[in-house]
C-alpha cells in the first residue's frame, strides 16, 4: 500500500533533479549570472526536497506504523511545500532573465512553482486527515493521495520545462547550486 505512494512521490519530490545534469558550457554570461543567483537560493531547497523524499521513501519500504508513516509524510510534504515556495521566491529576487519572452519565462516559472507548493500543503491537509487507526481507511487514503501527487507535481514540472524553452538549462546546469546528490535518508 505505501509502496505505491513511494513510487509515485519519487517521480514527483525529484522533479528538480531534471535540471541538473552535466555541467553547460560558457555560454551567455548574464544568463549564467542570473541562473548563479538562482541556483544558490535554490541549492538549499533542492537538499531539503531530496532529504524529504528520501524520508518518504524510507517509511514506505520499512514496515512502518500508519502512525509514522503519516509523520513522515505529512512533514515531507509541508518541507517540500515550503521549499517550491522558496524556489520560486528565488526566480522573483532574481529578476528577469536575459532571455527572450524573459518576464515570461519568469512568471510562468514562478507559477508552476506556487502551484506545486500549494499541491504540497494541500497533500500535506489530507495526509493529516487520514486515520492511521484506520488500516483500511489509511490504506485507501494513502492511494488517494498517490493519485493527486501528479497533478501536486504539475506546475514544478511545467516550470521547469518553461525555464528550459526559455533557454535558461544550459546556464542553470552549470551552477553548482542546481545540481543535487541524493542524500542517504534521515533517521527519525
Amino acid at each position: 500500500m505505501n509502496k505505491k505512494l513511494a513510487a509515485a512521490l519519487s517521480g514527483g519530490a525529484v522533479l528538480m533533479l531534471v535540471l541538473s545534469g552535466c555541467g553547460g558550457d560558457d555560454g551567455d554570461e548574464k544568463a549564467n549570472a542570473w541562473a548563479k543567483k538562482v541556483c544558490d537560493q535554490w541549492q538549499p531547497e533542492l537538499k531539503k526536497i531530496e532529504a524529504a523524499n528520501a524520508d518518504i521513501k524510507r517509511v514506505a519500504t520499512e514496515s512502518s506504523k500508519p502512525e509514522d508513516v503519516q509523520k513522515t509524510d505529512s512533514a515531507a510534504f509541508g518541507t517540500m511545500s515550503e521549499s517550491y515556495k522558496s524556489m520560486g521566491s528565488a526566480l522573483k529576487s532574481a529578476g528577469v532573465p536575459p532571455v527572450k519572452d524573459g518576464q515570461k519565462t519568469l512568471d510562468s516559472a514562478v507559477t508552476g512553482f506556487e502551484s506545486t507548493s500549494k499541491g504540497y500543503a494541500d497533500l500535506k491537509a489530507k495526509m493529516d486527515a487520514l486515520d492511521a487507526k484506520d488500516q483500511t481507511k489509511f490504506a485507501e487514503g494513502l492511494k488517494e493521495l498517490a493519485g493527486g501527487l501528479e497533478e501536486a507535481t504539475k506546475g514544478g514540472k511545467d516550470a521547469l520545462d518553461q525555464l528550459k524553452s526559455g533557454g535558461l538549462d544550459k546556464a542553470m546546469n552549470g551552477q553548482k547550486g542546481c545540481q543535487v546528490t541524493a542524500p542517504t535518508p534521515a533517521k527519525s
